[in-house]
C-alpha cells in the first residue's frame, strides 16, 4: 500500500502545478456522479403501482416511508401541493407543475457533470502547452544536451494530458448514462402524471 502512495505522489509531482486543478474537477464530477447514481437509483426501487398511487391520490392517503421510487415520489410531492378544497381543475394544474418540477430535478447537476468532463481533457492541454514551454526553455539556455531538463517538461506535457484523458473518458460515458436514466424517469413520471388525472375528483 505505501508502495502503491509513493508511486501515486510521484506522478502527481511530475505533472507539476496543473495537476491540482486536474484532481480538483476529477473530485467534484465524481462526487456529483455518485450523487446522481444513488439519487436516481433509489427512484428504480421500492416503488408503487399506478393504480395504487391513483387510489391515495383519490383518498388524500401519503404512501409508506418505505416507498422510495419514481410513483411514490410524484405522490408525496403532489398531496404536499395540494389544494385543500381538492378542486378538480386546480389540481391539474398542480399535477402538470409538480411533474415539471421534478423532472427538473431529475437534470439538477447532469450539465455540470458534462462541463466538467469536458474541461478535463482541456486542463490536460494546458499542463501539455505549459510542459513544451519549460522543454523549449531548457533548449534555449542549455541547448539538447541537458536530457534531464529537458524530461521534466516532457513529463508534464505527457502526465498532464494522460490525466486529463483518463479524467474525461469516464466521465463523459457516466454523463450519458445518467441523462440516458433521467430522460426514461422523466417519461415515466410524465405518464405517471397523465394516468394520476382520472383520479383528481373531489371526495363527497
Amino acid at each position: 500500500m505505501s508502495d502503491f502512495f509513493y508511486h501515486m505522489a510521484t506522478y502527481f509531482n511530475s505533472g507539476g502545478i496543473v495537476m491540482f486543478p486536474i484532481l480538483g474537477v476529477s473530485l467534484v464530477m465524481w462526487v456529483l456522479i455518485f450523487n446522481r447514481v444513488i439519487f436516481l437509483r433509489k427512484l428504480y426501487v421500492k416503488n408503487i403501482p399506478r393504480i395504487e398511487a391513483g387510489k391515495m391520490v383519490k383518498d388524500n392517503v401519503w404512501p409508506d416511508e418505505k416507498f422510495q421510487g419514481a410513483n411514490a415520489w410524484l405522490v408525496r410531492e403532489f398531496l404536499a401541493r395540494r389544494c385543500r378544497t381538492m378542486n378538480q381543475d386546480l389540481d391539474s394544474n398542480i399535477l402538470d407543475e409538480t411533474v415539471l418540477h421534478l423532472n427538473t430535478t431529475l437534470d439538477q447537476y447532469l450539465s455540470t457533470i458534462s462541463i466538467l468532463a469536458a474541461v478535463a481533457p482541456l486542463m490536460g492541454l494546458l499542463g501539455t502547452v505549459i510542459g513544451m514551454m519549460q522543454t523549449f526553455e531548457v533548449i534555449t539556455i542549455f541547448g539538447t544536451g541537458n536530457a534531464r531538463a529537458m524530461a521534466s517538461g516532457i513529463s508534464v506535457a505527457l502526465v498532464t494530458t494522460q490525466t486529463g484523458l483518463m479524467i474525461s473518458i469516464p466521465g463523459l460515458y457516466m454523463s450519458g448514462w445518467l441523462i440516458r436514466r433521467a430522460a426514461n424517469l422523466k417519461h415515466r413520471i410524465a405518464s405517471t402524471g397523465i394516468f394520476l388525472k382520472r383520479y383528481l375528483q373531489p371526495q363527497n
